[in-house]
């Protein structure tokens, strides 16, 4: 455990596990946090980002596990509501991911500071308000540690009072994450005003977001191009709202070159960074670029390489099924849950491999790429400095209350000039 006494460890474990963590796993001995620590320790460092992983799989969640204690790095793992809530299409889900994290942390003797994150928690009108309304408390119920209230799909005035009719669901010690454009790739941009008019309206409302979320020009899934993340307006956004104490979260890192992962990690302010897409076809031994985007074949069907991944037998029988159910390109995401018992029930050799090339890939993203090497014991720190599971909010109320009601701000939000660009499902 490089730079952190064990001493210290145990007591970050005995006094930085929240509330919930606590109650549900009381003999363990997996720090899992709050998603403000893991914020904090990226901002101590500077210029840093980690891993928001996707946990499709469990064996996917092992590798990631395995990578961050190798970096000696602090992470996040993370389900979306679309890939593990009501309707999910994987078997690890919003319900099971604490679980499964504390089992692998202690498992394989994780010392490091993990955010279970429920990702993309999304909002597109009334009956999601009220189905969240019970659904969040359970998250939190389960274990969840931090979470993305994603109203963005909504015009501005109804994803800012979305934002503010759901907040008091989320416990004040839990990682908030806010979001403003929908990410749908180069339409659509978010705006330095957008983010001004979101951010404003909830610090008046005593709501400070850890993260927030931008349509700067990336996607969910297979990047089909090569425009990707806008490096400098996040770095004008980040700049509007940098009173506010707001760290970026960066979506859709699948598919963007290294280069421009770096420059988003060092221009701006992020300090989360979602990958999702290249870690499921990395385990799966797909046949992929330098930056994990997955090479398909002319069908639209994903390559496998031979003695990477899964079984050959097992690789022939999802595409069957995918031949079958008309399932190509990136809903090829959508094989996780009928498939997951299966690739539990591979050989060890084959498990191990598949984790392993997980492990691989995101030890260089931490290490070589998001400068989150020994990150870890910056967020012990902050923890045994705070005493607590809660490091409180980085930003204090500012803006007056009595200029954002809900008439003022239906009102204001009139004057925002934004284009959400095309019409879609852009959920994860």
């Amino acid at each position: 455990m490089s730079g952190t006494r064990k001493s210290d460890f145990e007591k970050a474990v005995k006094v930085g596990r929240p509330p919930n963590v606590a109650g549900l796993f009381p003999n363990s001995k997996a720090l899992l946090v709050s998603g403000r620590y893991i914020d904090r320790a990226m901002l101590a460092k500077g210029g840093a980002m980690t891993i928001a992983a996707n946990g499709r799989s469990r064996l996917v969640i092992e590798g990631v596990l395995r990578a961050a204690q190798r970096a000696n790095a602090a992470v996040i793992v993370e389900i979306a509501k679309s890939e593990g809530g009501a309707k999910a299409y994987c078997a690890v889900n919003l319900w099971n991911m604490a679980m499964i994290v504390d089992s692998l942390c202690n498992r394989l003797g994780v010392t490091v500071p993990v955010a279970v994150h429920a990702d993309h928690y999304g909002i597109k009108g009334e009956k999601d308000i009220e189905t969240a309304r019970t659904e969040i408390p359970s998250l939190f119920d389960a274990g969840i540690t931090s979470i993305a209230i994603d109203a963005s799909h909504l015009p501005d005035d109804r994803n800012l009072l979305a934002s503010l009719e759901l907040n008091p669901l989320v416990p004040t010690w839990a990682g908030l994450e806010t979001e403003v454009g929908e990410i749908k790739g180069k339409e659509g941009l978010s705006t330095p005003e957008e983010a001004l008019f979101l951010v404003r309206g909830l610090n008046a409302h005593g709501v400070f977001p850890d993260w927030i979320a931008l349509n700067n020009g990336t996607t969910h899934g297979i990047e089909a191009s090569d425009s990707g993340i806008q490096v400098e307006l996040t770095a004008e956004i980040h700049g509007a709202i940098e009173r506010y104490g707001l760290s970026g979260a960066q979506h859709g890192t699948s598919g963007n070159s290294s280069e421009r992962l770096r420059a988003i990690a060092a221009k701006t302010r992020t300090t989360k960074a979602n990958v999702a897409t290249a870690l499921q076809f990395v385990s799966w031994g797909g046949k992929v670029n330098d930056y994990g985007n997955a090479i398909l074949d002319g069908g639209g069907n994903f390559i496998k390489v031979r003695g990477r991944g899964l079984s050959e037998e097992l690789r022939e029988e999802m595409t069957a099924y995918a031949k079958e159910k008309g399932v190509r390109g990136g809903d090829y995401k959508k094989l996780n849950l009928p498939f997951e018992n299966r690739i539990m029930g591979q050989s060890r050799e084959v498990r191990e491999r598949m984790a392993g090339a997980v492990e691989e890939f995101v030890y260089n993203l931490l290490v070589s790429v998001f400068n989150a090497k020994d990150t870890a014991p910056l967020a012990i720190e902050a923890i045994l400095e705070a005493g607590s599971h809660d490091p409180g909010p980085k930003a204090s109320r500012i803006e007056d209350p009595g200029e954002w009601t809900k008439e003022k701000i239906v009102e204001r939000a009139k004057s925002l000039s934004t284009d959400k660009g095309a019409a879609g499902d852009f959920s994860d």
